[in-house]
């Protein structure tokens, strides 16, 4: 179980940024709807107005974006909570042990560089071994 939380907080992190740039990129569309895409009609003295057919193509353009970016909410809502179970659970290991995860599985250090952080003689094999090991205790 320790190690699937650990997992599921990597690619909860990756998906939440994600999201983001998924939501910023619909808000411009959205944006672009607003601003006029749609079938436009001129009148002589120069006036736009937008036909029947389009009003209703853009009705529903608007609705699907926003079911999309409604979606895309509740994924990133989602993955929030996933980081948080993660969070909560690093809570509930050794000082040293969260030490190691924060700087390999959050930080994405090298383990020489967890080792390095560690300090007190710690090598990066030395601590890897110590990660796993914890990893696969009951």
């Amino acid at each position: 179980m320790r190690k699937e939380i650990l997992e599921e907080y990597i690619d909860a992190c990756e998906l939440v940024k994600e999201t983001e740039e998924d939501i910023k990129y619909l808000k411009k569309k959205k944006q672009a709807s607003v601003l006029g895409e749609g079938t436009v009609n001129q009148i002589s003295n120069g006036n736009k107005y937008i036909g029947a057919a389009g009003a209703e193509d853009m009705q529903d353009k608007d609705w699907q974006l926003h079911l999309e970016e409604k979606l895309l909410v509740e994924r990133k809502k989602n993955a929030e909570h996933v980081k948080l179970k993660a969070e909560e659970f690093l809570n509930t290991v050794p000082a040293r042990m969260q030490r190691i995860i924060r700087f390999k599985v959050f930080q994405r250090l090298t383990w020489e560089a967890v080792a390095v952080k560690m300090g007190r003689g710690a090598t990066g094999e030395s601590v890897k071994k110590e990660y796993f090991r914890f990893l696969n205790e009951n």
